[in-house]
């Protein structure tokens, strides 16, 4: 049976959104946000060849460089100031968040409430500045060092260059932190991620005209393209059914009674997603994986070691070798990440504490034993689902050249990015109608009041002194 807020979200309409100014006003916050993001993926580093950047991405599209250039929306192909985007932060926040599992002083921060997720972020922020620093540099060192057809990437290589070079980048990147910082406490919330939304989908268009291309030019039959766009719909569909997939846990509160009211006796449920770690499992597998080829690519074939020549032939895309690594990393990656993201001992303490049990289980030992059976089954299927996912289009794009754009990352992105921009919104809307409700019955209660008249003070006739 639905709860009285979903009833409420289910009869939400146009005018409801008409009607929420402040709804409003987030929205288009956030689109400004997101059209100052995307001028600033074309504002190039000063001292970078645009041309030779551009010829160079196209010979690593298959690497590390043009998965990353997906996720910063053109921005590292062009070599423009948000080049590094958003991933140093995205980065510190893993790390720092794994981190808070295994050190005792970060994780007291963590159960300190409002005051220790502050100081957890600070800590985040100190490191995205470090880890954007050493990526800034090795691209700034990268840079001086590629070529193409003779010409170099890099107009005057030199210090200068690397001081300019290295400052733009990180610059770009802190200010990606502070703009999502901002979109998500005065727009519609999940900026960092909405900022990687916008610039995976700015490409889309892109990604299309080249598919029709191919398939126009005989590069691909005009039925596969067919076949391959449907195949992507129903993929997309798959994805949003996984991503709002759960297991709903039944909750019982009992019933206490205080003089001579009874109190309690509710029951609620407790959702337990299917995909609980998302799509950070493809993102690690896939950056683990690409490095040997990205670096055999960029090296020269004869100074290059020989096992590192043999990774960069066997992980590349569409190898056994590298379909097999990348289906078990992305296994291990969900079953690690589900571990640290949720307790069940903490989970079953904490519900023993506020009196909640699970009906047919035993509080304590047997309730965590039950929850951790259950994430157990759930990240199985998620992981499989995940694999399923990555692999399919994996193979569609080494063996028929489809644009990388089509991915299982970059569709798991965009479907769960767009899920829970709908729930936020959908949220604000419901805390207007609420608080519109409130509203009304407020003044109905005080016109209620200021409409009593009082009794007169006037005595009666009969009574009045002569």
């Amino acid at each position: 049976m639905a709860s009285s807020a979903e009833q409420l979200a289910a009869n939400l309409n146009m005018s409801s959104f008409a009607k929420a100014t402040e709804l409003k006003k987030r929205i288009w916050f956030t689109l400004g946000a997101l059209i100052v993001y995307r001028l600033g993926t074309y504002i190039p580093v000063p001292g970078v060849d645009a041309t030779v950047m551009g010829q160079l991405l196209a010979q690593h599209q298959g690497g590390i460089l043009g998965m990353f250039d997906m996720f910063t929306g053109g921005a590292l192909g062009r070599m423009t100031v948000f080049a590094l985007n958003i991933m140093p932060y995205i980065s510190a926040s893993i790390i720092v968040q794994l981190l808070s599992t295994a050190l005792p002083s970060l994780e007291a921060l963590k159960k300190e409430g409002e005051q220790g997720r502050k100081k957890l972020n600070q800590y985040t922020r100190y490191l995205t500045v470090f880890i954007a620093l050493f990526q800034a540099y090795g691209i700034a060192v990268g840079l001086e060092n590629m070529t193409s057809s003779g010409a170099s990437a890099v107009v005057a290589p030199g210090a200068f260059f690397l001081i300019s070079c290295v400052v733009t980048l990180v610059g770009g990147t802190m200010f990606l932190m502070w703009l999502g910082e901002q979109i998500t406490a005065r727009g519609v919330g999940n900026g960092i991620s909405l900022i990687i939304f916008a610039g995976i989908v700015a490409n889309l268009p892109n990604a299309l005209v080249s598919l029709f291309q191919l398939g126009y030019t005989g590069a691909l039959s005009p039925v596969f393209v067919l076949i391959f766009l449907v195949l992507a719909a129903l993929t997309i569909a798959f994805i949003v059914f996984m991503e709002m997939a759960q297991r709903r846990v039944v909750i019982q509160y009992p019933k206490r009674q205080v003089g001579n009211r009874v109190y309690g006796g509710d029951s609620t449920h407790m959702p337990l997603k299917v995909n609980t770690a998302g799509v950070i499992p493809p993102i690690f597998a896939s950056s683990v994986l690409l490095i040997p080829v990205t670096v055999s690519g960029f090296m020269n074939g004869k100074s290059m070691p020989g096992w590192l020549s043999f990774l960069g032939q066997e992980l590349g895309q569409g190898q056994p070798l590298y379909m097999l690594f990348y289906a078990a990393m992305i296994l291990f990656f969900s079953y690690f990440y589900a571990a640290i993201t949720f307790n069940p001992e903490e989970t079953a303490e904490n519900l023993r504490k506020q009196g909640g049990f699970i009906p047919g289980i035993r509080p304590g030992a047997n309730t965590a034993s039950y929850f951790d059976r259950i994430l157990s089954r759930l990240t199985t299927i998620g992981a499989l689902y995940l694999v399923a996912v990555c692999l399919l289009p994996q193979i569609l794009i080494s063996h028929y050249n489809v644009p990388f754009y089509f991915g299982g990352t970059s569709l798991i992105i965009i479907v769960s990015v767009t899920i829970d921009t709908i729930t936020q919104v959908q949220s604000h809307l419901v805390a207007h109608r609420y608080q519109g409700l409130i509203r009304k019955q407020r003044n109905r209660t005080g016109r209620a009041g200021s409409g009593q008249r009082l009794p007169s003070a006037r005595m009666p006739r009969d009574r009045r002194p002569s």
